[in-house]
């Protein structure tokens, strides 16, 4: 099967989500079964393909219907007796649980497939991710960045009384500060006194 490659971009909030976030339950058909057997568990489960794993879980490839019906039925070979490995398609597209998101959508995107199998980095199956579950994700996302905006920044500048001493520059980002030297200055701070300048950021 073809794994969808690591792209990573840089970009907004969305990108840095992973695939395991969005992973939807899905079975796999055993390998060893015959095509009959697999074409009533698709129905069982209203499903036009399935992936197929073997019986540790990892992730061979993928069977549809259309296919098992055409090559199969068409040929007039027995479904009964015919084994559902020989109608494995192995050249469609994967993901692993840890990639990006918005990498495995422009995949998606670029392959016109509307689900993908998920694996681990041992091609264990563990679900199905669906270009319909990456567009909710994005507007899920969207809303919370709507409803906790990016907190600002403030810079206090601190200037000492005694003109000549270097003064100093903090930074306050998301409840840490971090502070540097600024040159000295004559102009803006009397002897005895401290003057603080607040900037928003």
């Amino acid at each position: 099967m073809e794994q969808i490659k690591s792209n990573p971009s840089p970009g907004p909030n969305f990108e840095a989500g992973t695939v395991k976030d969005i992973i939807e339950p899905a079975k796999g058909i055993f390998n060893k079964v015959s095509v009959k057997a697999a074409l009533e568990e698709l129905q069982a489960w209203a499903r036009d393909s399935s992936p197929v794993i073997d019986q540790r879980g990892e992730l061979l490839g993928t069977v549809s219907r259309n296919q098992m019906n055409r090559k199969v039925g068409g040929f007039g070979h027995d479904p009964t007796t015919e084994p559902v490995e020989a109608q494995i398609e192995k050249n469609n597209p994967y993901c692993f649980e840890d990639q990006a998101v918005a990498e495995i959508e422009q995949m998606m995107l670029n392959a016109k497939v509307g689900e993908v199998p998920v694996v681990t980095r041992e091609k264990l199956l563990l679900g199905t991710v669906r270009i319909e579950a990456i567009a909710q994700e994005k507007r899920r996302r969207k809303r919370l960045e709507r409803l906790n905006p990016a907190p600002e920044e403030i810079r206090v500048y601190e200037i000492p009384a005694v003109c000549g001493v270097p003064g100093s520059e903090s930074t306050m980002r998301n409840g840490r500060t971090s502070t540097s030297l600024l040159p000295a200055t004559s102009s803006t701070a009397a002897e005895g006194k401290v003057t603080v300048y607040c900037e928003w950021g």
